[in-house]
């Protein structure tokens, strides 16, 4: 099976490219997509890895799809979709390939690992599960099905692009399955862990504009998918009330970010989308 992969940058570290060399074994062309805004240009010596520098932040869906067509017009049907600090290995890869090598069902959209955010999430006792959605890090995409879906949402910019692509996939009969045994470690965001009166908080510390578009963007999921996903999009947007919670009990720069999360609100009203100025 070949294998192509999309690497996401900004603003990188320079252990980047030592997360890159954990997994490059296991693909046979990577994209990297660089949105940074400086004027570097991350020269990588590797035959297998094409850089591509937008100039620009453009936003996660927009180089996520720059990598996806490069792949489909490569003539790959697959696509391992990463960010910059992605920590897979070879060994996660290698037994994603190996479902998919065996699985001859065509409906698969993407499979994912277990990605731990080690929030003590209970799964259930399976190999894999058909699930609502999965973050985008460590993920295998069918390019057929990316087409078919119309790829990520540009307008989208950040926050919500993995949430609306596995809800596409299944609007359009796809599935999206969770190897829960094959744990992948993602840090999501600042994570800090508070108690009060003996219940425990976990606060993910973004900064004000990811609050921004974290709020807008539920709600205009909520429009896309209340119908297919009722439960699950009234979850999302409670978790928003949630987190207003949290940062007035527990983060920085509350004011801020409380302030960006109404703009946030305000602008899904409007019907405002894309990146904000």
């Amino acid at each position: 099976m070949k294998l192509s992969g999309v690497i996401v940058l900004y603003n990188p570290k320079e252990q980047f490219m030592a997360n890159i060399n954990n997994y490059i074994d296991s693909l046979d062309k990577l994209y990297i997509v660089d949105n940074s805004e400086d004027k570097k240009n991350r020269i990588v010596s590797n035959k297998k890895i094409e850089y591509v520098k937008i100039g620009e932040n453009k936003g996660v869906a927009y180089a996520l799809n720059e990598g996806a067509k490069k792949a489909i017009k490569d003539g790959y049907k697959y696509l391992l979709t990463l960010d910059q600090d992605s920590k897979i290995t070879n060994v996660i890869i290698g037994k994603m390939e190996d479902f998919l090598i065996n699985n001859k069902d065509k409906n698969i959209g993407l499979i994912s690992p277990y990605q731990d955010i080690g929030n003590k999430e209970k799964i259930i006792d399976s190999d894999t599960e058909d699930v609502v959605e999965v973050m985008t890090s460590g993920n295998i995409i069918n390019l057929d099905a990316y087409q078919k879906i119309g790829g990520f949402k540009d307008w989208l910019f950040i926050d919500c692009v993995d949430t609306d692509y596995c809800m596409n996939l299944h609007k359009h009969g796809y599935k999206v399955l969770r190897f829960n045994k094959i744990k992948l470690k993602h840090e999501l965001g600042n994570k800090s862990v508070h108690k009060l009166f003996g219940k425990e908080y976990i606060c993910y510390n973004h900064n004000p504009i990811r609050r921004y578009y974290i709020m807008r963007n539920n709600y205009y999921i909520n429009d896309m998918y209340k119908d297919l996903f009722p439960e699950h999009c009234a979850w999302l947007l409670r978790a928003q009330k949630g987190q207003i919670k949290r940062i007035i009990l527990f983060e920085k720069n509350k004011l801020k970010k409380l302030k960006m999360m109404y703009k946030g609100y305000k602008d899904y009203k409007k019907g405002i989308k894309g990146k904000i100025y």
